[in-house]
């Protein structure tokens, strides 16, 4: 991005000149560059969820045992976020367009191992390579968006379409997992990658322009950039912590093997903190020395921290819950895994009304008003899952379904274009990995805690409801920050 921006507040954003006047129309939204940059992320979602389905024919074929299984399903999301704030910090440097048409070909390059992989382990190696991948187009991608298009109200709009590529990829996952295995065997899930890879290299070649590189001097910071790696791995869990989170009801909350890996992750988190506030003043005093990867002064713009604590929030109800009601359509139900995939589509198609309808709002008023209606419907919405038993009526759980599909959408739009608007524009890359961290976080707690939740309690139904409401208290905890945000953007632009 070019480094000649004055320095951020929230008043030269409302200000920017990008933004037209009042009376006049926004230009309309250039296509090629936003379906390009959209099949990179349509990929990156599709394959959080499209393998589950494909667990048991894997174990079949490559005769996986639990543990294999587990790395196979979160190693890819663990390898995913834990690299995603180097990929943010690369793009910064290096150049957005670049890393996105790298991240692009380390997918599909690890897609097609995991389509050929002999073993369980190969596979597993395959994977994590996917989750690199991952890391590297993802905040590159948002960052691509940012400078394609500059006008705010055309921003907005594309942020829409683009977030509702990734929700109804994420949400179509079973189905289109169980459609491809069923008919062609679970090689097929990883194969289908290649192709709209492809494309999406070809658009974005030919349509997608280069922003410029930031000229930030200064070197950068190999110590917290591995201290940062280590850090998130270790919180996260997902090489660790997420499996003994998911054995915690009956391990013990208490045992080494979900005390050890958060103790480590922590030691890691606190030591980068330290190492990136040491550096961000020493910066300032030397410029042309080591330069923190994650600028610690980047939250002191509170709509940002604001907003990433919501991704968190968010990611942790909504894809926890996701996780639990798969498990009690197929477990309490004894629905097949695409019969399941099919019964969680009514919460996937509400993204196809609700990512225009969040670009629009925004567009008008801002992303703070949105969030917070969209997460106060959503948390509604869990609480409808209370009804849910061994026999209920499946139209009971419409509207957990899609008050909770409708409500993410808005959400994830609105808050996208919040961290787009709020982050320097030097740091944009950085900003929007950070955003994808929070909502990785989120998401594997989510996963991890509920599945435990179903452990200790004794059944799916039971812990299904206990989940219900937790992910309705995170829900509204998320929409009090969202109002709180709203009010103090508002009071700092009006003044």
């Amino acid at each position: 991005m070019p480094s000649t921006d004055p320095p951020f507040s929230p008043a030269r954003t409302a200000a920017a000149p990008a933004d037209p006047p009042p009376d006049r129309p926004s230009p309309s939204l250039s296509l090629p560059p936003l379906i390009a940059l959209s099949l990179g992320y349509f990929l990156v979602m599709l394959d959080v969820t499209v393998v589950n389905v494909a667990v048991p024919a894997v174990q079949g074929s490559l005769g996986a045992g639990s543990s294999d299984v587990r790395w196979i399903v979160d190693g890819y999301s663990a390898c995913f976020a834990g690299l995603l704030l180097l990929g943010g910090g690369l793009g910064d440097r290096f150049g957005h367009r670049t890393l996105f048409l790298a991240g692009l070909g380390v997918f599909a390059a690890a897609s097609a191992g995991c389509a050929l992989a002999p073993s369980a382990g190969v596979l597993i190696g395959a994977r994590l390579a996917q989750g690199a991948g991952a890391a590297l187009l993802v905040p590159a991608s948002l960052a691509l968006l940012r400078a394609a298009y500059p006008d705010r109200a055309q921003r907005a709009r594309a942020v829409g379409h683009w977030g509702l590529v990734s929700a109804v990829a994420f949400g179509a996952g079973p189905a289109v997992g169980g459609l491809l295995v069923t008919g062609f065997g679970w090689r097929a899930v990883f194969w289908v990658n290649l192709p709209v890879a492809a494309a999406a290299v070809l658009l974005t070649v030919r349509h997608v322009p280069a922003p410029g590189r930031s000229a930030r001097p200064g070197r950068a910071d190999p110590a917290g950039l591995l201290l940062g790696v280590l850090g998130l791995l270790g919180v996260l869990g997902l090489l660790g912590v997420a499996g003994a989170l998911n054995e915690a009801g009956s391990a013990g909350w208490s045992s080494p093997e979900v005390l050890v890996p958060f103790a480590g992750g922590v030691v890691c988190l606190a030591a980068f903190v330290a190492v990136e506030l040491r550096l961000e003043k020493a910066a300032a005093v030397r410029p042309e020395g080591r330069r923190p990867l994650l600028p610690p002064s980047l939250f002191r713009e509170a709509g940002l921290t604001a907003t990433n604590l919501i991704g968190l929030l968010l990611s942790f109800g909504y894809y926890g819950l996701l996780f639990v009601a798969t498990l009690y359509f197929q477990q309490e139900r004894h629905l097949s895994a695409l019969s399941t995939g099919f019964a969680l589509l009514p919460s996937v198609c509400m993204g196809f009304l609700a990512a225009p309808l969040s670009s629009r709002l925004t567009a008008r008023g801002g992303p703070y008003t949105p969030m917070a209606g969209a997460l106060l419907l959503g948390s509604a919405g869990f609480l409808g899952w209370l009804a849910a038993g061994p026999g209920t009526p499946y139209p009971v759980l419409l509207f957990a379904l899609m008050a909770t599909g409708l409500a993410t959408p808005v959400t994830v739009v609105a808050a996208t274009v919040a961290v787009m608007e709020a982050a320097p524009a030097a740091q944009a890359g950085t900003a929007s990995a950070v955003f994808n961290v929070s909502r990785q976080v989120g998401g594997a707690m989510g996963v991890a805690l509920f599945g435990a939740l179903i452990d200790a309690t004794g059944g799916v139904v039971d812990g299904l409801h206990v989940s219900a409401v937790v992910a309705a208290v995170a829900f509204l905890l998320a929409s009090a920050l969202a109002a709180v945000a709203g009010r103090r953007t508002g009071a700092a632009r009006a003044g």
